[in-house]
């Protein structure tokens, strides 16, 4: 886990999209807080492989929300199960589960259903407030310690051009 923690710091301190961090939480969010072997999280991972986001964010945003799902489970639970017993939706909800492919996401399952809706509604501001917050620690926490004089030295020194060289592929001269 401290090494997923220190590539997610590395993450945010080089030069990766503060998008495609902020994707890999929110990818975590959805895998975390839904019963991981659905459909959705099928898609979820595949997407991860497919698109460039960050999978140190994804790890760690998935651990984190999966403690999160087991205190809030109830709550989400109740969210499915007042839509799957919504009068005004159970045509639809017939309609999907007659169909092969719909019965296999689950999404009659009061809690599969109710902590997909709850993690599709956080999700967006979820994207936007860790992007913000990418860019702030960027900015200033970032170029605060980029300053400090213990930095600079480190930096200036054999031991950090040969760290480099093995961390970052560079070449030792």
């Amino acid at each position: 886990m401290l090494k997923i923690l220190a590539k997610l710091l590395r993450a945010l301190n080089s030069d990766a999209s503060p998008g495609q961090i902020s994707l890999g939480f929110v990818a975590g969010l959805i895998v975390g807080l839904t019963p991981l072997w659905t459909l959705h999280n099928v898609l979820v991972v595949f997407l991860l492989l497919v698109l460039r986001i960050n999978l140190s964010a994804f790890l760690i945003s998935w651990a984190v929300f999966s403690g999160i799902a087991y205190l809030i489970d109830p709550l989400t639970e109740s969210v499915g199960a007042s839509l799957l017993s919504a009068a005004s939706l159970k045509e639809f909800w017939t309609t999907l589960y007659n169909s092969d492919f719909w019965r296999l996401t689950h999404f009659n399952n009061t809690l599969t259903l109710g902590s997909l809706v709850t993690a599709l509604v956080v999700a967006l501001p979820l994207f936007f407030i860790s992007r913000v917050l990418i860019i702030k620690y960027r900015a200033h926490v970032l170029a605060w310690v980029q300053k400090l004089k213990v930095v600079q030295l480190i930096k200036a020194s054999k031991f950090w051009r040969i760290y480099e060289t093995f961390a970052g592929g560079g070449s030792v001269s």
